[in-house]
């Protein structure tokens, strides 16, 4: 299998592994330096928001505690596209754009609905077991998401 494709099924099995809420699975993709972060810009405070930010042992409480949360139990399908994936053979890295849209389905009637859109800026780590991923920055165009959903997008 070539780099490219690599990391593009690195991409796609993120997204799989938190749809389906297998956070072991999720984390196992990740390097042991690896950042998450969700952020958005404000026009109406002019302002950078950044709503979420973790590193993996972060990431790892947090996947813990959900079951602690009062939140939104309703299933959430992310479908993710990879647009660019530049190499930089020197740093063994990579750095990927993606657009994701992420559907939500309600318990209470199974509509499915839009929940956020935005894009995914992903720095990959280039080893010999594969990659991984070093840092991830969700970068939401979507600035309501209600209350009551803790699970990463």
């Amino acid at each position: 299998m070539d780099t490219r494709t690599a990391i593009t099924e690195l991409i796609s099995r993120s997204a799989m592994t938190l749809d389906e809420k297998k956070f072991d699975a999720y984390l196992e993709l990740c390097d042991p330096a690896y950042v998450y972060r969700i952020t958005a810009y404000s026009p109406e405070i002019r302002k950078e928001m950044t709503w979420l930010e973790h590193d993996k042992p972060g990431l790892k409480t947090l996947f813990t505690n959900l079951p602690r949360h009062n939140s939104d139990q309703s299933p959430m399908t992310r479908h993710v596209c990879v647009y660019t994936v530049k190499l930089d053979d020197g740093a063994a890295q990579a750095e990927v754009v993606s657009t994701v849209q992420a559907y939500r389905t309600t318990l209470d009637g199974g509509t499915t609905e839009l929940f956020a859109v935005g894009k995914i800026y992903d720095r990959v780590a280039l080893g010999a077991e594969g990659p991984r991923m070093l840092e991830r920055n969700v970068r939401l165009d979507t600035r309501m998401l209600g209350f009551g959903y803790h699970i990463p997008i």
